[in-house]
Parts: structure tokens; sequence; C-alpha cells
């Protein structure tokens, strides 16, 4: 499997790159506008073709590259189940899988943050969280009809009941950290340590975050598969 993470500075978002071998076809999972370049000229560097364009939600802070894939590469653009774009080519369910070569992405339903929302599970090692499970933290729940109590029932129903040595690559960063384990997450995150559903809603529903400066133009423009 060839895995890479790519980040973006101004918006703090991480896009993964996933291919396969030998089979030479590869997956973007939240690929952001102004680096499709840079992705797609890894992409041509790894001789790799891309054939999924992935969302884990429609993103409030960065606008989405995934339309200007599809134009450049014929790329499928898939969505969650559930999200409001209609451009999109697919819209993947809960335990639904992508196949590429050899590789197995499983969609795993993680609502809550958005109403809308999936990490998806690599070859059942690698966990892209999006915007639900961050590393020592977790995604906002206060917009998009996003849900604390149903963030919470995700994250430890769904996601904290994979194997402990699961690897943990998150949508995004701002402290510095690339990648956890589910176990790390389980013992030291605090946002659950330590908490029950009603004490971490308590919490979330406190948190008063500003709006992230983007949501204006990423929202609809994401809901156009990335057309501004």
């Amino acid at each position: 499997m060839i895995f890479r993470q790519l980040f973006d500075y101004q918006t703090w978002t991480y896009t993964y790159l996933i291919g396969d071998r030998q089979s030479g076809q590869a997956v973007l999972v939240d690929s952001v506008l102004e680096q499709v370049d840079r992705d797609l000229a890894l992409i041509d560097e790894l001789d790799l073709q891309l054939v999924y364009s992935l969302e884990t939600h429609v993103h409030a802070d960065h606008i989405t590259g995934g339309g200007q894939l599809r134009e450049q590469t014929g790329s499928t653009s898939v969505v969650p189940i559930g999200a409001n774009v209609a451009c999109a080519d697919e819209h993947i369910r809960d335990g639904e899988t992508i196949a590429i070569g050899d590789l197995t992405i499983t969609a795993i339903e993680t609502h809550g943050h958005t109403d809308s929302h999936m990490a998806f599970l690599v070859n059942q090692t690698h966990l892209l969280t999006g915007d639900s499970l961050f590393i020592r933290g977790c995604g906002r729940t206060d917009f998009q009809s996003g849900d604390p109590g149903t963030l919470y029932d995700c994250v430890t129903t769904k996601l904290f009941t994979l194997p402990d040595d699961t690897l943990v690559y998150p949508g995004h960063d701002y402290r510095g950290h690339s990648v956890s384990t589910i176990g790390e997450e389980k013992h030291h995150n605090p946002r659950f340590v330590g908490k029950d559903r009603a004490a971490f809603i308590e919490f979330m529903n406190a948190l008063d975050l500003p709006n992230p400066q983007k949501i204006m133009e990423a929202v609809p423009a994401n809901e156009r598969c990335g057309q501004v």
C-alpha cells in the first residue's frame, strides 16, 4: 500500500493519498482546492491513476478540490449519504466499501461534527477520522446540524471499539501531531477520558468557538463540489 499524508498550512487540513502498487489505482481523501496541482504532481510521480476523490463530510474551513480533480482526471467524486452535494457521483453509506486493487476502504458513519460524516478505515489498519476524532481532541459540534451526543456515541461505540493498534489519521491538526492510535486516544484524549455522555455534551456546548474564517464561502462551494 502507498499511503501519504499531505498538509495544507493555511487551513491545517490533512489530505490523504492511498494507492495500490499492483493496479496503480489511487484515492484522495479530503482534498484542498489550492493543493490540487501538488497532489496531482505526486500522483503522477508515483505512476498512479486517481480513481476516487472521497470526502469525510462537507467542510466549513476549506474548499474541496474534488470537482477540479474530476475534471482533470475523470475520477469519481464520493461523499457521505445525506450530504447536500447533488453534483457528487456517488453517496456512500455506513459499512459500504471502495476497492482499489487489493485495498479496501470501509465507510464508518461518524455523525456529530456534522449530520453527514464518515470515517474511512483503510485495509483494517489506517483510520481516517476526518473531523470526528482528532489527536487528543475532536471536531466541534455547533454548526451544520452537529450534535455532541451523537458524536460521543459514534466515537465511543464505533471508533473506540476498533483494535487498539489501529492507526488514527485526523482531518486536521493544530499542534504538530500527525498520527495516533485508537488505544492512545481511548486512554489519553481529554475530550473523552473521564467523561460520560452527559459530561461530554456539557463540555462541547460550552466551547463557544468562533466560526471558521472560510465558512461562508466554503460550505456553499463544497455543496457544489468545490465550484466557487
